[in-house]
């Protein structure tokens, strides 16, 4: 269901009706920006003073409040990071509905959360989608970023053109839930990939490869995914500042949630398991700041390599 932006994300009487923006960090930023070249009027709002400045740099209409941005937009779209961060919206969002009939939630929580949020919007008569997304940071700031949208049809066709400006490629998988279940599978494989790809580079570098040719050789070869194109060149530097994809420390609550939805569903992961220790360490270590690939130091470290991937 993928196509080209549409001018406008307003239903039928709505011709220029703003589409609301909530959280305004990598992901949301690109988001303001890819709907703001569209056309899209765009509000928002985020708690950070600093992604504030940003929204109005990209074009957007800053908003003092969740509250004040449902007041204004048919569609709101939240791009959180914390439960505790949806839990507010959602509330702010449910007391004083005014405009919005939609709320498209993308960022990765449990569904149990999910489901939560979805409940308590029912209740003030609006719409939710679970639709997050599959992509980093990077992606996101090419529009190469895919929607795992879930729930009732009519609430993905109205918040289609929006998604349609800001990703490459939006889907509807089915009943609500379905997008957070398929972000889970997705995210699982993220993980390992990204861990993998680390203990590769450590492997080559206590063996004494160049890391540069050690990507080139795996971008022609067997080897290549797209964790890889995301995240390579900060292998090969070993710097993971600025981030790029999204910080380490965010892993955390996808790891647990992740954790308990395979044991939920009775499906054992052994390999999963195995890469959650070293993304934890690597947080303990301090690098919860840095971009989600600083997690080959914690391979690096194992191989006896100092921070700048020389043998120590």
């Amino acid at each position: 269901m993928a196509g080209q932006p549409q001018q406008s994300a307003a239903a039928p009487g709505e011709p220029s009706a703003p589409v609301g923006v909530i959280g305004v960090g990598i992901m949301g930023g690109a988001m303001v920006r890819h709907l703001v070249a569209a056309g899209f009027p765009v509000v928002g709002h985020d708690v950070d003073a600093r992604a504030m400045a940003t929204l109005a740099e990209l074009g957007g209409q800053p908003a003092a409040s969740a509250a004040e941005v449902a007041a204004r937009c048919p569609v709101v779209i939240s791009s959180l990071p914390s439960v505790a961060a949806l839990e507010s919206v959602v509330s702010a969002i449910a007391a004083r509905p005014g405009l919005t009939r939609v709320l498209a939630e993308t960022s990765t929580f449990g569904l149990r959360d999910k489901l939560a949020a979805q409940a308590r919007l029912q209740a003030a008569g609006i719409g939710m989608l679970d639709a997050p997304l599959s992509g980093s940071g990077n992606q996101a700031a090419v529009r190469d970023v895919v929607v795992y949208a879930s729930g009732e049809p009519a609430h993905y066709e109205r918040c289609l053109p929006a998604f349609q400006a800001f990703s490459r490629a939006p889907h509807l998988l089915g009943p609500f839930g379905n997008g957070t279940r398929m972000k889970f599978v997705a995210n699982l494989m993220v993980a390992i990939h990204t861990a993998a790809a680390g203990e590769a580079f450590a492997l080559a570098r206590k063996v004494g490869l160049d890391p540069a040719q050690v990507l080139a050789m795996m971008t022609d070869g067997a080897a290549y995914s797209r964790s890889l194109a995301a995240r390579g060149e900060m292998l090969v530097a070993d710097s993971y500042l600025p981030v790029r994809t999204m910080p380490l420390d965010l892993w955390r609550k996808d790891l647990k949630a992740i954790t308990e939805f395979a044991t939920e569903a009775g499906c054992p992961t052994p390999v999963f398991a195995a890469v959650v220790p070293m993304f934890l360490s690597a947080v303990a270590r301090g690098l919860g700041p840095e971009d989600t690939a600083a997690v080959a130091r914690v391979s690096g470290a194992l191989a006896g390599l100092d921070d700048a991937g020389s043998p120590s």
